[in-house]
């Protein structure tokens, strides 16, 4: 992640759509993999013994207890509410793309996420608003790439 980070003019409480700025490059701060937390979700959602068992895990294909996936996107979108996304002007999103997970997130890791604004449209047909295009880039503490990305994000314009 050796992009220049670009600094919001305006906190999340008051970000509208002409915040996004088509090539700026923006960084979270870190979250904490919780062992409990990621036995506690995969036992809920994703009850595979890689992620519930750290005694099955440790014979298992990663040598050891792993996140969901789905945990790591939880834990993802949770440094996006706090860093990234409108808490004023958020209007959800219409999907992902090109999602993966190229290595695994173990607990003790600690993830931070990178998002470039890839393309910013105003709305044709609904001029309130417009489509944000973010690349989303997860790294752990050792700058290996966890989870990608890209997302379309409806964002609510400021006039």
């Amino acid at each position: 992640m050796s992009t220049p980070l670009s600094r919001f003019a305006v906190d999340t409480h008051n970000r509208y759509f002409e915040d996004y700025v088509p090539g700026s490059v923006h960084e979270t701060d870190e979250i904490l993999v919780d062992e409990n937390e990621v036995v506690r979700f995969a036992r809920t959602y994703d009850p595979q013994p890689f992620h519930t068992d750290a005694v099955a895990a440790a014979t298992g294909p990663f040598g050891g207890l792993i996140a969901s996936g789905f945990h790591t996107g939880a834990m993802v979108m949770r440094l996006l509410v706090d860093h990234f996304l409108s808490a004023v002007a958020g209007m959800g999103s219409p999907g992902l793309d090109e999602v993966r997970w190229p290595r695994p997130v173990r607990p003790g890791d600690r993830l931070r996420v990178q998002v470039r604004v890839l393309e910013t449209r105003r709305s044709r047909s609904m001029p309130d608003r417009g489509l944000v295009i973010a690349g989303v880039e997860a790294r752990n503490q050792h700058e290996d790439l966890v989870m990608s990305f890209k997302a379309t994000l409806f964002i609510r314009c400021r006039h």
